[in-house]
C-alpha cells in the first residue's frame, strides 16, 4: 500500500472506506464486530489493516487475527471459506459429509457452529465433536466416519489473537494443493454477505443435518493410540513421575486418560494451564518449543521432582518436553525427541522380534540427518519428504492402501510433530505424549535419563546439532531480494560452504539433484550436503518476507558441533550477502 503513488493510494483508501461502510451496514451476525468497527471509525491506519486484503486460503486453510474485516478471522470470512468448500464438495462428491473439531481459542466454538450451519444449509451432513478436541482426533474422525472433508478451527501454537480454519482431505491429512486451489476458486466467487447459505446451528441439529460425534469414536481413537505401545508393562513398575501441561488447550482429557491407561500413576497437571482458555494467560506464546511455557510447571518441581515434563500445544498435535538430569531440567529439541523415538522404537521392536521386514521411517527434508544414520543401523527405509505433515500422512495412506501399514514405524518433523501409528494422518500429540512417557519410563527402569539416552545416541552416531536461522526482509522489495538470492544460488551453486566441499545439491524447484531427481512435488527449496557431513537447506517463506536456513553441523563432540554451527551459520549468511 505505502509503495503506491499518492493518487493510487487515495483511490484504494476510498475503496477501503466504502468496504468499511458496507461492513458497518451488514456485519450484524456478531455484535463484537460492530463494537470493533465503531471503535476504529476515523482511524485510517486501523481500517486499512482490517480491509486492505482478504485472508489467503491455501493448503493450511485460513489463519489470521480475530476481528472485523476481510483481513480478519470472523463469522463472515469463515462463512465465505465454508461456502467455497461446500460448493467444491457438492461438485466433487455424491452426498458429501464433513467432520468438524475445534480447540480452546477465542471464538473457535462460534466459528465451528458457523461452519456447520453453512454446510448444513448446502445439504452437507456434518459430524461435530460436542467439546473441544485435538486435531489428530479430527483426522481420525474423517476416515472413520467416511467423510469427504474435515475442518479444524485452530491457530495451532500462535498467540491468542489468532485463529484459523484448516481443511482436510477425505483420507485424513490436510487438503492437498490441488484440493485447496479448487476450493479457493469457488471461495473467490462467494459474496461473504449475500452469497453464503446459512442455517442456525440449532436448526441444523433439529433437522438432522448435524450430528454430535459420540463417545465410541473417542474411545476407539484412544484404543488405537494405546495399541502403539511397545513396552507398556514397564511404565507402572518404573514409578515415573510426569508433569503435564495442555497449555490451556485440547490435550487435557485425552492425554491424561491415555497416560493413566498406560500405567502412569504419578501424574500431575499444571493447574494454571489445565483448563481451556483462549487467552493463554500464563503462556502468551503457547508453543511447546520455547522454555517459557514450562515456567509454571517448573515452579511445581520443587515439591514434585518430575522425571519428565510434557507440554502439548493448544490443538494437541505438537509435543515439547523437558527432562530432569542431575536435578536440572533441560529442554529437548524436536530433532532430539525425534531421534530418541527413532532409536527407541527400532531397537526395541528389533529386540522383541517385532520389527517388520522392511520398516519405514518418514521425516521432512529439514529434519535432522541423524535419523538417516539411525535408520541405516537397523536397515530401515527412510523417506525424506517436503515440509508439512500432510506429505507424511499421504505416504502412510499409500502404505495402508497397499496393505503395508505395518511397515510404518514413525513419522516426524523437526517442528515437534510425531506420529507412531497409522490411526491418524496428521501429527498426534496424544500419541506422542504416550510414547515419550513410555520411552522415559523404559530408560528410567534402566537407571538412565532421557538426557543421558540422547547423549548415548550422539556418541553412537555422531553429534548432529541443528539450528534454524530466520532473516526477515521488508515489503515487496524484501520479497524481490529473497527471489534474487535464490536465483543467484541456482545460477552459481556454491562449491564449498565453510571450507568444506559441497558434494550433493538438491533443487526442489526443478526436481533435480546431484545424483538424479527428488521425486517430490515442486517447492522453492535448495539443499546442500558437504563433505564434512554438515547440511544446509535454504527456503523462502511463501507467505511473508522471510528466508529460512536450516543448518546441521556434524562433529565428534558437543563442543565441536556447537562451534561448527556458529561458523557454518556465518558462512551461509556471507554466501547470501545478508548484512
Amino acid at each position: 500500500f505505502f509503495k503506491l503513488k499518492i493518487t493510487e493510494r487515495k483511490i484504494l483508501m476510498n475503496d477501503i472506506k466504502a468496504l468499511y461502510s458496507l461492513w458497518r451496514e451488514k456485519a450484524v451476525l456478531d455484535s463484537d464486530l460492530q463494537e470493533e468497527l465503531i471503535s476504529v471509525e476515523g482511524n485510517d491506519d486501523e481500517i486499512l489493516d482490517r480491509f486492505y486484503k482478504n485472508l489467503e486460503f491455501g493448503t493450511g486453510g485460513l489463519r489470521g487475527v480475530i476481528g472485523a474485516g476481510t483481513n480478519r478471522m470472523n463469522v463472515y470470512t469463515v462463512g465465505q471459506a465454508t461456502q467455497g468448500l461446500a460448493d467444491y464438495l457438492n461438485e466433487e462428491f455424491e452426498n458429501p459429509s464433513v467432520a468438524i473439531a475445534y480447540d480452546s481459542r477465542i471464538k473457535s466454538d462460534v466459528f465451528a457452529e458457523c461452519a456447520a450451519g453453512v454446510l448444513a444449509a448446502n445439504g452437507i451432513k456434518v459430524y461435530i465433536y460436542p467439546e473441544l478436541m485435538p486435531t489428530p482426533m479430527l483426522s481420525f474422525a474423517v476416515r472413520r466416519l467416511g467423510c469427504s472433508s474435515g475442518i479444524v478451527l485452530t491457530a495451532s501454537h500462535n498467540p491468542s489473537k489468532y485463529n484459523g480454519f484448516k481443511c482436510y482431505d477425505p483420507r485424513g491429512f490436510q487438503m492437498t494443493d490441488e484440493g485447496a486451489a479448487k476450493t479457493y476458486e469457488y471461495m473467490k466467487k462467494v459474496d461473504m454477505f449475500d452469497g453464503v447459505k446459512r442455517m442456525s446451528f440449532e436448526d441444523a441439529l433439529a433437522e438432522d443435518m448435524v450430528d454430535y460425534i459420540e463417545d465410541w469414536l473417542k474411545d476407539e481413537f484412544l484404543e488405537n493410540v494405546l495399541a502403539c505401545s511397545v513396552n507398556s508393562d514397564v511404565v507402572k513398575k518404573s514409578g515415573i513421575k510426569v508433569l503435564y501441561t495442555p497449555l490451556n488447550g485440547t490435550g487435557n482429557k485425552p492425554v491424561r486418560r491415555v497416560l493413566k491407561k498406560l500405567g502412569v500413576e504419578d501424574l500431575r497437571v499444571v493447574k494454571s494451564q489445565e483448563k481451556p482458555d483462549g487467552k493463554f494467560p500464563t503462556c502468551p506464546y503457547p508453543n511447546p518449543e520455547i522454555r517459557q511455557v514450562f515456567e509454571e510447571g517448573l515452579k511445581m518441581t520443587e515439591e514434585f521432582p518430575a522425571d519428565l515434563m510434557i507440554a502439548t500445544d493448544p490443538d494437541c498435535d505438537r509435543v515439547g518436553i523437558a527432562v530432569r538430569d542431575n536435578g536440572e531440567y533441560k529442554l529437548m529439541t524436536g530433532n532430539e525427541v525425534g531421534a530418541m523415538l527413532c532409536e527407541y522404537l527400532l531397537s526395541e521392536l528389533k529386540a522383541k522380534n517385532k520389527l517388520p521386514e522392511k520398516p519405514v521411517v518418514v521425516k521432512t527434508i529439514v529434519t535432522t540427518p541423524l535419523i538417516s544414520a539411525i535408520c541405516k543401523e537397523y536397515n530401515a527405509e527412510m523417506a525424506d519428504l517436503l515440509t508439512g505433515f500432510k506429505y507424511i500422512g499421504e505416504l502412510v495412506t499409500e502404505l495402508d492402501e497397499k496393505g503395508e501399514a505395518d511397515r510404518y514405524v514413525l513419522g516426524l518433523e523437526e517442528s515437534y510433530g510425531y506420529l507412531t501409528g497409522a490411526h491418524a494422518r496428521d501429527k498426534d500429540g496424544v500419541n506422542a505424549a504416550m510414547i515419550i512417557c513410555e520411552m522415559a519410563a523404559f530408560y528410567k527402569a534402566k537407571g538412565i535419563t532421557l538426557w543421558q539416552f540422547m547423549n548415548s545416541i550422539y556418541e553412537k552416531y555422531g553429534y548432529f546439532f541443528n539450528q534454524l536461522d530466520n532473516y526477515a526482509f521488508e515489503g515487496a522489495a524484501g520479497m524481490q531480494k529473497m527471489a534474487d538470492m535464490m536465483e543467484a544460488l541456482r545460477n552459481e551453486p556454491p562449491k564449498e560452504i565453510c571450507g568444506s566441499k559441497v558434494v550433493w545439491v538438491g533443487d526442489y524447484k526443478t526436481g533435480k539433484t546431484t545424483d538424479g531427481e527428488t521425486g517430490l512435488p515442486k517447492s522453492n527449496v535448495l539443499s546442500y550436503r558437504m563433505e564434512s557431513g554438515d547440511t544446509v537447506i535454504v527456503r523462502p517463506s511463501g507467505t511473508e518476507p522471510k528466508i529460512k536456513i536450516y543448518i546441521t553441523a556434524k562433529a565428534s563432540s558437543r563442543e565441536e558441533a556447537e562451534k561448527k554451527l556458529t561458523t557454518v551459520s556465518l558462512s551461509v549468511k556471507e554466501l547470501l550477502g545478508i548484512e
